[in-house]
């Protein structure tokens, strides 16, 4: 069989839950605060895939404005039971402190690109919920439960209750069927059943270099569970120079010739400061069944690199340039932050991409920020923007982005004198609040003429970022691309920095275009196209 190369969906790609219908397979990830929600990608081979849907698209079915940063949509679990597709997903209002106030509701689509219905509430009591259809009929909700009564470890257990779907509400006793094992924190239930077992996989360890999936089974699905003779079936945890890190919260899948396969979550940390730029990401590992009916993962616990599966993987799709243009409106690949008023911070106008100025980059509410994952560890970006601000209050251009704590931004903007130059902000969670920094240098502030389109453009090699720009003529004329400051550290823009405690940061970092107006006048942003062109380097792990 044909090698697959890991992760099968770069970039920030989480919690993954596998699913497959027929001949096709989806996989459905979180995206907490990014708008809309929920990414289905879909494969007819295990190796390549394509982004088809983001159902939660309305605003009555998630608004996350005010929603701190790796809050939002977390963990989905996608099924199908025959005759149309569930969704379950929760909306984490606050994460951090002794509270969670995390509401989990479900969703429906006779086809995965939908539409989808309105949300039906399930509960509030924890977060990762999913959806297990009985071969009896019987559906059953499974969520972790949180117990604010009991910090720091607050995870009290995987709660069961079945789901009416006549009735739309969950019906019956609830009850806690596992208690995890000492690895503690454990969440990300999914249920199976096989040869008269019921099997429990859950995440457990925490999402840094702890983390785990551990199965357990019963004969009855209200337990007890015996638990794994592995106890956790993929793990990194004592592996530390593993190429795939941070691994668990998995989901499996068989093909239909039998063959078992198993998703996870993980991580590729760069530097010797071990930092996941990329964020959390999904891989997959060939698993088998053994004689003693336990679910064992090939050449594990400790992921693979490398991996068998039905089709080849098309390394040239992943090495290719992406040119966006916005003649026919903003591409999929793209997302913004938190509203589902999408028209209140962009548009598409005469084929340029136009941002209205609202809040900060860094703001939990409104925002114009519109980017797409980075997806690989060395790559070019270049932009060309036509902004005339009025002072200081009014910036935009090119950011490099990973939460309001953490990222970089090379902004056209204007002395309170009104004059015009580009500026480049940064932003880091070792100062308090991701307190706003730079060198003091002349370098970081450049004058500009009065009016014009300016190119601006950033080169990043692993942990290196490079700023640029260059001034348009009015005949279109481009001066030759110059530098702008110092080489900077792009690693703060990743989950060990993302400015909250250990396994508090929970998306990856964006690269894309930005508008702000904190005089509160709607001062517009036109922007000619967005280009992301992945760079061969050493750093990236494809190319070792």
């Amino acid at each position: 069989m044909p090698l697959v190369r890991n992760p099968i969906l770069p970039g920030f790609n989480a919690d993954p839950s596998i699913l497959r219908v027929g001949t096709d397979y989806y996989i459905a990830t979180s995206t907490f605060e990014w708008y809309p929600g929920v990414q289905i990608h879909h494969s007819k081979d295990l190796a390549n895939w394509e982004l088809v849907v983001r159902p939660l698209s309305r605003r009555n079915q998630i608004d996350l404005r005010g929603e701190p940063d790796s809050c939002g949509v977390w963990a989905p679990c996608l099924t199908h039971d025959g005759d149309k597709f569930w969704l379950v997903y929760t909306d984490v209002k606050r994460k951090d402190g002794s509270f969670k106030d995390t509401h989990n509701y479900i969703v429906t689509a006779l086809v995965i690109e939908g539409p989808w219905s309105d949300p039906i509430y399930a509960n509030s009591s924890g977060f990762d919920p999913s959806l297990f259809h009985d071969d009896d009929g019987r559906k059953w909700f499974i969520n972790m439960t949180w117990d604010h009564r009991a910090r720091p470890n607050a995870f009290s257990g995987i709660a069961l209750q079945e789901f009416d779907p006549v009735k739309r509400k969950l019906v019956g006793p609830r009850k806690i069927i596992f208690y995890g094992t000492d690895l503690g924190l454990v969440e990300g239930p999914h249920l199976y059943k096989r040869n008269g077992w019921y099997y429990l996989l859950t995440a457990e360890g925490g999402t840094g270099y702890e983390h785990a999936a551990t199965l357990a089974r019963s004969r009855t699905i209200w337990g007890s569970y015996e638990i794994h003779p592995q106890k956790h079936i993929i793990s990194s945890k004592d592996t530390p120079f593993a190429a795939l890190q941070r691994a668990g919260h998995a989901d499996l899948v068989e093909t239909p010739d039998g063959k078992t396969y198993l998703v996870h979550l993980t991580g590729r940390p760069i530097g010797q400061k071990r930092r996941c730029v990329l964020g959390r990401e999904t891989a997959i590992q060939e698993a088998y069944w053994g004689n003693d009916d336990w679910l064992y993962v090939k050449n594990g616990p400790v992921p693979s690199l490398e991996v068998d599966v039905p089709g080849a993987w098309d390394e040239d799709a992943y090495w290719k340039e992406k040119r966006y243009t916005f003649e026919d409106g903003l591409h999929k690949d793209f997302q913004w932050l938190r509203t589902p008023e999408p028209e209140r911070i962009f548009s598409i106008e005469e084929g340029k991409l136009v941002l209205t100025g609202r809040e900060s980059i860094g703001s939990w509410f409104e925002q114009s920020l519109v980017a797409r994952r980075q997806t690989h560890f060395s790559f070019d970006v270049e932009t060309v923007i036509d902004f005339s601000p009025e002072d200081e209050r009014q910036f935009a251009g090119l950011t490099l982005y990973y939460c309001r704590y953490n990222f970089f931004y090379l902004a056209v903007t204007s002395h309170s004198d009104g004059q015009r130059e580009i500026q480049i902000l940064r932003s880091e969670a070792s100062w308090p609040e991701g307190r706003l920094t730079d060198a003091g240098s002349n370098a970081y502030f450049v004058g500009l003429p009065a009016e014009g389109k300016v190119q601006l453009a950033a080169t990043i090699r692993g942990s290196q970022l490079q700023f640029y720009y260059a001034i348009l003529t009015n005949n279109g004329q481009q001066d030759e691309l110059q530098k702008i400051g110092p080489v900077l550290d792009a690693s703060i823009v990743s989950d060990e920095c993302g400015g909250h405690q250990a396994h508090g940061s929970f998306t990856g970092s964006f690269v894309g275009v930005a508008c702000s107006d904190l005089n509160g006048t709607e001062k517009k942003a036109k922007f000619d196209y967005f280009v992301y062109r992945p760079a061969h380097d050493t750093t990236d792990r494809y190319t070792i």
